[in-house]
């Protein structure tokens, strides 16, 4: 499975939920699939949709999934100390780790080779990290859902992209749109 698979499965689970996703193809290919005025679409700004979720969770009650990359966790690394010292139990950081930056072609990561993610989270002292296989990564994002804890979960898949358009919609309208589904 490569990530638009796993992206694909998780619609039903995730289409009502606030969610704010990784920039370039994994947002693309979310628009693409199911584009929802409770989707926040990172057009511009690697590594920073773990810290946008945070800081939206931190800051009203609703459930806050953010769909992030390995390689831009990897480029935002303070986001994981950050996240387990200002802990949101209705926080989610999906890790969608293929072992590549997929946005800028597929160069590897290290999280590819021996860098593990999940090791690193519990290592800056998030409690609740799962990891687990793409296949997996419904059942496990279905649980944190239902529960009432933070959770990351590193979900590892294959390298590789399918072809998607660019998003045309105008960033102040995705913000506008999200921002009002955020206050109803």
């Amino acid at each position: 499975m490569i990530r638009s698979d796993i992206l694909k499965e998780l619609i039903p689970v995730i289409s009502d939920q606030l969610v704010v996703c990784n920039i370039g193809l994994p947002s693309q290919e979310l628009h693409m699939l199911d584009d929802q005025p409770s989707n926040f679409y990172m057009l511009g700004t690697m590594g920073l949709s773990s810290s946008i979720g945070l800081g939206l969770a931190l800051a009203q009650n609703k459930k806050v999934i953010s769909i992030d990359g390995d390689g831009s966790v990897l480029t935002n690394f303070g986001t994981l100390p950050t996240i387990a010292n200002n802990a949101a139990d209705n926080f989610i950081l999906l890790i969608i780790d293929n072992g590549s930056y997929g946005s800028t072609g597929d160069q590897p990561t290290y999280a590819g080779k021996k860098t593990s993610l999940a090791a690193v989270a519990k290592a800056c002292g998030c409690e609740n990290v799962i990891e687990c296989t793409a296949e997996d990564t419904v059942s496990a994002v279905k649980e944190a859902v239902a529960g009432d804890k933070m959770t990351i979960i590193v979900a590892k898949c294959e390298s590789g992209n399918i072809k998607v358009p660019v998003i045309t919609m105008d960033p102040v309208v995705i913000r506008d749109r999200f921002m009002k589904t955020v206050a109803s």
